[in-house]
């Protein structure tokens, strides 16, 4: 589904993709992992459209993204949801006008109509009848679904996730991961996550890829990964403080 070739991008002379190549199947769940600053979230950025490479190619089904004029990327962005890593939720808005919001802005349904869907989306995530609450007074775990709810509102192809269980403990983790496999095989979408949490990535990935030094150095199965002689990789999955990645 997703092709992204020989991607290169700086920032300030600094460069952060360094001819980067990654292949997305479409109807798996890719997990994008790697350390803090090596561009995991540049590499996202490349793919819905909010940065542009200085070289390369993301293709989309075979279409090139990067050339797309405003407003024909526009419409491709229809095809992508996206839960961010604090889950973003509108404080002023009850969960269930979070969830329809992009029903309401995108749609031409009534308000009655958005709401439905939105209530259908909560039960999904196994959130019925939280739909007049506020984010304030949702858990941790309560607002990372009510995030996935509105990621899935508008029957996205493609649905992006950023660190899904950062500052969760390791109950609602596992929860969230849970969460993460149940939809993907009821709606058959296209998951890509990035996450340092190596747990999780093992019980969720179809496919894991490593990013490290703008590039990715491996890519495979889990039980490809997990056999890997790479050193780099193996230190990573393993936690190791001792290896060829140093510590700053």
């Amino acid at each position: 589904m997703i092709e992204l070739i020989d991607i290169k991008k700086s920032f300030n002379g600094r460069r952060v993709l360094n001819g980067l190549d990654l292949t997305i199947k479409s109807g798996e769940i890719t997990v994008i992992v790697g350390r803090s600053g090596e561009g995991k979230s540049v590499l996202i950025k490349h793919i819905i459209g909010l940065l542009k490479p200085d070289s390369g190619k993301i293709l989309l089904d075979g279409q090139e993204l990067t050339t797309m004029k405003t407003k024909e990327f526009s419409e491709v962005l229809k095809r992508f949801g996206m839960l961010f890593q604090s889950g973003a939720l509108f404080d002023s808005m009850t969960v269930a006008d979070n969830v329809g919001f992009a029903l309401a802005e995108h749609t031409g349904l009534s308000p009655k109509a958005v709401r439905e869907v939105a209530l259908r989306k909560l039960a999904q995530v196994g959130l019925s009848g939280s739909e007049d609450m506020m984010p304030s007074e949702l858990s941790g775990g309560m607002k990372k679904r009510v995030a996935l709810a509105r990621a899935i509102v508008m029957d996205p192809e493609i649905v992006i996730f950023d660190e899904p269980t950062t500052g969760l403990d390791p109950i609602t983790s596992d929860a969230i991961a849970n969460l993460i496999l149940e939809t993907q095989r009821q709606l058959k979408t296209t998951y890509i996550v990035i996450t340092h949490d190596i747990k999780l990535t093992y019980k969720i990935a179809d496919m894991i890829a490593m990013l490290h030094k703008g590039i990715i150095i491996e890519q495979g199965s889990v039980d490809h990964m997990r056999g890997s002689e790479d050193p780099i990789l193996s230190q990573f999955l393993e936690g190791r403080a001792d290896g060829p990645l140093s510590i700053d």
